[in-house]
């Protein structure tokens, strides 16, 4: 069985010492809530990773970064490498999401570099894969995230299914409101395991695949019972200590 993953993703939210409290409450709430059936990461920003570390040190939470340069150093002002993410206390990171391939002009090719970057630093991608809502109108849904999939992951091989986690984040459900009905987001998950068994073999079984689309507690628990979406990338609710926790305690034990 794939251990659920809840990461939440603060994007350009908070201060660090605003962080810093808001940790601390977190991890006096899960004294209190059994969470030994998932694990717990929250993407933050860059500045947060170091205040942050020493104090989810021996938790049950762990750290991300929200983006990845692709070179491992060098001369790229304000770019920030793998190491750097580790050595501030990341153990994850997201690559490719809809607001970097929108806003920053990210293609596949770059999200290639920042997964393998990823690997080769020690951090864990959460790669970011979703269709606009006019390629899912015009039924090009599947195509475009098997499409993504092919260009982020060409060449990428792995040794174990803990070494990449794929989220599904249809762009038109992020921060809208809206939401993929669960069977949408089985169906989405589906073709994904499908392409990555395909890849990776016996693998792809382990992959944890996320469900990133205004995912809340309202919606958890069904969208968590599908058999491929073994987790969830989540927004707004991360960042409100009581949603986080009830959508951790709506997945699967």
């Amino acid at each position: 069985m794939r251990t659920p993953l809840i990461a939440g993703n603060w994007k350009m939210y908070t201060t660090p010492s605003e962080a810093s409290a808001w940790m601390r409450g977190l991890l006096e709430d899960l004294q209190s809530q059994d969470v030994s059936n998932v694990e717990l990461v929250l993407n933050v920003p860059a500045t947060h990773l170091a205040v942050l570390a020493p104090i989810v040190a021996d938790t049950a939470v762990a750290l991300g970064g929200q983006d990845v340069s692709a070179h491992a150093e060098g001369a790229y002002t304000g770019e920030l490498s793998a190491e750097m993410l580790v050595d501030a206390g990341a153990r994850y990171c997201v690559v490719g999401h809809s607001e970097r391939r929108q806003y920053h002009h990210e293609d596949d090719a770059l999200v290639r570099g920042k997964v393998l970057a990823c690997m080769n630093g020690g951090l864990v991608p959460i790669l970011c894969v979703g269709e606009l809502e006019s390629e899912r109108d015009a039924g090009e849904h599947e195509a475009t995230v098997i499409r993504q999939l092919t260009g982020a992951l060409d060449g990428v091989e792995i040794s174990k299914s803990e070494d990449l986690v794929v989220a599904y984040e249809p762009v038109w459900a992020i921060g809208t409101g809206k939401t993929a009905t669960a069977d949408d987001a089985q169906a989405m998950g589906a073709v994904v395991r499908s392409f990555l068994k395909g890849r990776y073999g016996p693998l792809a079984d382990g992959i944890r695949i996320l469900y990133g689309g205004s995912m809340k507690p309202s919606n958890a628990d069904e969208l968590l019972a599908k058999a491929d979406v073994d987790g969830g990338l989540i927004g707004g609710a991360s960042l409100k200590r009581d949603q986080y926790l009830a959508i951790a305690a709506a997945a699967p034990r």
